[in-house]
């Protein structure tokens, strides 16, 4: 049967026993949305015909009926014993026979959704920017990043889990019962939803968002080329701020950072839409202009639709015979020459072929790349402004801002892979791996995908392709915002 979330009618079921069937499809773990969505496959009613549901249907101004399964409420039920969907047969479907009576809309309500069961894994779900459960996944990332800071991996894993489920939802939880039967719903978190339901709010976040540590922890890490590690050696020195930080001369810091506090305020601000396409025809024509048949792809949040970021993401690979081994540091050199380049650290390439991929979740893959910040050029102010400025003495307007660019160099055949693994989101990518090796007996990275039954690479030339051989619904990058 097609999988998605699928409707049924309130008319002559009656309030109180559609209510039963919607809870008791909660607790065997089937999702219930609120209102209808492109994602509704399967529409499901009692004592209607054909002819009754497809005049509710235009009723709810739908242009197109045929995508959809009209099922009577014996397939309802019967999947409810088998707690699973089950095949809609044709002894289920509602098919036309005669004409009956119209069905009045000034009748109807607003009808429930019941989907099919929701997959531990966010690579079998659809996730838009379109987030109904924001004050609880908020939540969790608090509680998430406060782990990350105490090392304990598997904390962290299991709100950012549920932030990840809750963000794929097309309703809003307000209850517990919604909740019912989803999984990663573990005993810390059910703890927090059940307060903010009840509450407003959560103690144990308001607890952590107050902690001296976290707090210091935060700013730390906000700081280009700072980390959990040094953020720790940082705190237990004293230091609780970013400017005790800058003030302290005893530091030693790395390249990296000290261009991390020198454009700190422009780093730390969010990168628009319009800044993002803006960079991106200055790295397309820079690198066209030593390899023209050059494929410049940007990834990362913006590909998946994000209208703001913290930095930019490409990926670079050339999709004809001719490969340029220099072409990273020919771009570098000549962003020097302009006056563009402000930091920049090229980490040459230790990809070796048909090497077996890595087993780690969040492992980084051996493409040359390269972190840099580029000056970006902001639009003109009226001439008279600038004079004006000069005269009275002020400070010189800065017409530009550091940006932060990832420029990532992969051979073609390792393409597909590499735009996959840096489209994200980071939880996507992760789960996309825990489910080819624990559903598929297969190890994928940025670099390639391997069978370990067959004890064969397969190779792929679109993501499309890493779908399919993992045997997986292609999920748009729009929807992979887990």
């Amino acid at each position: 049967m097609k999988r998605g979330a699928n409707i049924l009618i309130k008319r002559k079921m009656g309030m109180t026993r559609r209510s039963f069937l919607m809870e008791l499809g909660r607790r065997k773990g089937f999702r219930v949305e609120s209102e209808l969505s492109d994602s509704v496959t399967h529409i499901v009613a009692e004592n209607n015909s054909y002819l009754e549901v497809l005049d509710w249907l235009k009723g709810q101004a739908v242009g197109d009926s045929s995508r959809f399964e009209l099922l009577d409420i014996s397939w309802f039920t019967a999947c409810m014993e088998a707690g699973r969907p089950v095949d809609s047969e044709m002894k289920y479907r509602l098919v036309e026979q005669c004409q009956s009576p119209p069905l009045s809309t000034p009748e109807l309500e607003m009808p429930a959704f019941i989907a099919t069961k929701v997959s531990q894994y966010s690579c079998q779900r659809k996730t838009t920017l379109d987030n109904y459960n924001k004050k609880f996944t908020d939540a969790f990332e608090v509680m998430a990043e406060n782990y990350e800071f105490k090392e304990n991996e598997i904390f962290c894993l299991e709100f950012l889990r549920a932030a990840s489920l809750l963000k794929s939802l097309p309703f809003s939880v307000t209850r517990m019962k919604d909740i019912q039967g989803l999984p990663c719903m573990g005993d810390q978190v059910r703890d927090i939803i059940e307060e903010i339901i009840e509450e407003g709010e959560s103690s144990r976040v308001k607890e952590v968002l107050n902690d001296e540590r976290y707090k210091a922890f935060k700013q730390f890490t906000s700081v280009f080329g700072v980390g959990v590690k040094t953020s720790e050696k940082w705190y237990r020195m004293g230091l609780r701020t970013v400017e005790e930080v800058k003030a302290d001369k005893t530091l030693k810091l790395s390249k990296m950072q000290k261009a991390g506090f020198l454009y700190y305020e422009d780093l730390v601000s969010c990168v628009s839409k319009a800044e993002a396409d803006a960079v991106s025809l200055i790295v397309k024509n820079t690198v066209c202009s030593f390899l023209p048949d050059a494929l410049v792809t940007i990834t990362g949040g913006f590909r998946r639709g994000k209208n703001i970021g913290h930095d930019i993401d490409f990926l670079i690979t050339n999709p004809g015979p001719r490969e340029d081994d220099e072409l990273l540091h020919k771009v570098i050199d000549l962003w020097k020459k302009q006056g563009l380049l402000l930091y920049c650290d090229i980490i040459e390439s230790t990809f070796v072929k048909e090497q077996l991929p890595s087993r780690k979740v969040d492992a980084m893959d051996h493409f040359q790349k390269c972190f840099a910040i580029l000056k970006l050029y902001q639009p003109r102010v009226d001439n008279s402004t600038c004079n004006t400025s000069k005269k009275l003495g002020m400070a010189e307007v800065k017409d530009w801002k550091a940006i932060r660019v990832d420029l990532v160099i992969t051979p073609f055949e390792q393409y597909a892979y590499a735009l996959l693994g840096w489209t994200g989101s980071r939880q996507f990518g992760r789960d996309l791996r825990r489910y080819a090796a624990h559903e598929r007996k297969m190890i994928l990275d940025n670099h390639a995908l391997y069978d370990r039954r067959k004890r064969i690479f397969l190779k792929s030339g679109s993501e499309e392709e890493i779908f399919a051989h993992l045997g997986l619904d292609y999920v748009q990058p729009w929807e992979r915002n887990a």
